[in-house]
């Protein structure tokens, strides 16, 4: 059968148009590079969740995430552009934005994670310390990038503390140095050191906690961070993210420990025991505390934000005053009602 030139024309058209669609597809799907905050443990389930049950994907995004070695490494990472979204504690946000006031690319906070700061100060209870205040005159280590450390002048001023001495240690060695006696008490976060002490042999019930957010210190902690050519380039990408990531994060909190396996599946060496119960303790401690039901998960408070960026300010002591306003954006929040995720107490 010969094809008359019009058919043949029509029959090109329609090959080339068949051709082209799989291709204009993929090209509406956004790539997103995402940089978490520290290695793949029981939280980064919020983040590998949605990435493994396809949330991301439903939203024509292409996610993929990377473990971290700390926040102001995130910070700075998503600040260069090397990647698009992070998660890091807004206290290292905040101190990026004071000590790099002219630099042209500072990130933005555009959800709350962590509602408190996961900071404490640990100790073991054969040292005799039954309260803050016999802190005083104590050897206390962490390394020097530590939040807890960073931040432990405003829980010295809120508790009326007297000096202390640090001792500076590379992460791996901080609970082993408390167990040795090479120091009195440690600063980190509460679900990553009491656990690195069972961990090592120590019992729960030998340990004292002294949390920052139930003694007087109401920081923020892990926020979802976003650089400012992501916002404005992709402001639709990014309110897609964040509609899928709180999709993820229901899931998560409604059934945490099977949420494990997704981390087990990018860390197959993870004690998942262990991740189970550290994964727990965030929910219960920063995610869903009093604090998060308060303001809602994954908003803030505007006026203990500001409390915060002049405690940053005077602790850290940057170079010019954190501005409360530059350090957040909430225009990118999913809906109330998707944002209503917090389990029932």
């Amino acid at each position: 059968m010969r094809l008359t030139r019009r058919a043949l024309i029509t029959l090109t058209a329609a090959l080339v148009a068949w051709g082209a669609a799989p291709s204009a597809a993929l090209a509406q799907t956004t790539p997103v590079k995402f940089q978490l905050d520290w290695r793949f443990e029981g939280p980064s389930a919020l983040f590998l969740l949605p990435v493994a049950k396809g949330y991301f994907k439903a939203e024509k995004l292409d996610v993929t995430v990377d473990a971290g070695n700390g926040s102001g490494g995130a910070v700075t990472r998503v600040a260069s552009g090397a990647y698009d979204i992070g998660f890091a504690d807004m206290a290292a946000l905040m101190e990026f934005h004071a000590n790099n006031p002219d630099a042209p690319s500072k990130p933005v906070a555009v959800m709350v994670v962590y509602n408190n700061t996961p900071a404490a100060v640990l100790t073991l209870k054969k040292n005799g310390i039954k309260t803050l205040a016999d802190l005083g005159g104590k050897k206390l280590g962490a390394p020097v990038f530590d939040a807890g450390r960073r931040g432990f002048p405003i829980l010295a001023k809120a508790n009326k503390l007297g000096a202390v001495s640090w001792i500076s240690m590379d992460p791996p060695l901080r609970e082993t140095m408390l167990m040795r006696g090479d120091v009195d008490a440690i600063t980190g976060f509460s679900f990553t050191s009491l656990l690195n002490l069972e961990a090592r042999g120590v019992k729960t019930a030998n340990v004292q906690v002294f949390p920052y957010a139930e003694h007087g210190v109401k920081l923020y902690g892990n926020v979802i961070i976003a650089s400012p050519k992501f916002v404005k380039e992709r402001p639709e990408a990014l309110k897609a993210f964040l509609r899928a990531f709180t999709k993820g994060a229901k899931d998560v909190l409604a059934q945490p420990d099977d949420a494990i396996a997704f981390v087990k599946e990018r860390d197959g060496l993870i004690n998942t025991d262990l991740e189970k119960r550290r994964l727990r303790m965030a929910i219960a401690d920063v995610i869903a505390s009093p604090d998060a039901r308060a303001d809602g998960f994954g908003q803030l408070n505007a006026a203990r934000l500001s409390l915060m960026a002049s405690q940053v300010s005077d602790t850290y002591a940057t170079k010019t005053r954190v501005d409360a306003t530059a350090v957040w954006n909430g225009g990118f929040l999913p809906s109330a009602s998707e944002l209503n995720i917090l389990p029932k107490k």
